[in-house]
């Protein structure tokens, strides 16, 4: 029986991928540039593109790259009473504290928050430091995969980091890494990251961070969204929604649609955007 022409026009999925894969990357930058032109293609969807690149970045990052500064470290002293710093821990809401003796140099230990329970369950022979778990130091300079790779060997949560003269630079927590990977989730402490915000695709769309600047927004675009309230384009689509919007929801602002692409129960990730072909459509109500 002859074969059906047609079924030779059209290549199947694992070919377009071999296709795609076929020539070999010579440095991150042109891997990255095909995985992305394989989103274009819709080969990849874009959590995965996202995850892909959160663990390329992973295994060049450092840990001194996603750390929180030694000054804003929430921290509790030894010598203090559990009354005393309970509020603190409260408002704060983390699950691990590091314990501290004269100063951030000197960490004794971490403490679970939940080892608190203990403390209300018999105040009078609650002793902090027989609750405290030993301590983890990292150099500033240790790989995030490599980093990664102990969390899980030794089931740790959080590393202490210190700098070359063996002070205390700050800390990280296994959350911090794995952030990496799942998502560009922002990070506060981090100010150098907004080269890669807005990424040009195919048809004229873009790609772009929740975290971008409404500034640089509004200078890529020739845009005039304000930013007077708010600070990150993913801010001004939060409130256009009026809520935490789902992925694949649409809205449109100052003749552009904001597709989402990425989000969480908590929070957006990555937005599409694209200019609207007529202003008729500019029109649209939010999806």
């Amino acid at each position: 029986m002859d074969e059906d022409p047609k079924s030779g026009d059209k290549p199947t999925l694992m070919e377009r991928i071999t296709a795609m894969l076929m020539r070999e990357p010579e440095d991150r930058d042109e891997l990255l540039d095909i995985l992305r032109g394989a989103f274009e293609r819709h080969l990849l969807d874009a959590d995965a593109l996202s995850m892909i690149e959160g663990v390329l970045s992973v295994s060049e990052a450092t840990v001194r790259d996603i750390m929180i500064p030694r000054a804003q470290m929430d921290c509790v002293s030894v010598d203090d009473a559990v009354p005393d710093f309970l509020p603190a821990v409260v408002e704060t809401r983390h699950s691990r504290f590091p314990v501290i003796g004269e100063s951030k140099d000197d960490v004794i230990g971490i403490l679970l928050a939940k080892e608190l329970l203990n403390y209300f369950a018999d105040p009078e022979a609650f002793n902090l430091r027989d609750t405290l778990r030993p301590a983890v130091f990292v150099p500033e300079g240790k790989r995030l995969n490599v980093l990664l790779r102990e969390f899980r060997a030794n089931r740790n949560h959080i590393a202490i980091v210190v700098d070359e003269y063996g002070g205390v630079s700050g800390l990280v927590t296994i959350e911090d890494v794995l952030e990496q990977i799942v998502g560009d989730i922002e990070d506060e402490y981090d100010f150098d990251e907004s080269h890669d915000n807005i990424i040009p695709e195919a048809n004229g769309r873009f790609r772009v961070k929740a975290q971008t600047e409404i500034a640089d927004f509004n200078e890529q675009f020739g845009t005039r969204l304000p930013d007077d309230e708010l600070d990150t384009i993913g801010g001004l689509v939060l409130r256009a929604f009026g809520r935490l919007p789902k992925r694949g929801e649409t809205t449109t602002m100052e003749g552009l649609r904001f597709r989402v692409l990425r989000a969480d129960s908590r929070r957006l990730y990555t937005l599409q955007v694209e200019k609207l072909a007529t202003p008729a459509a500019a029109r649209e109500e939010t999806a």
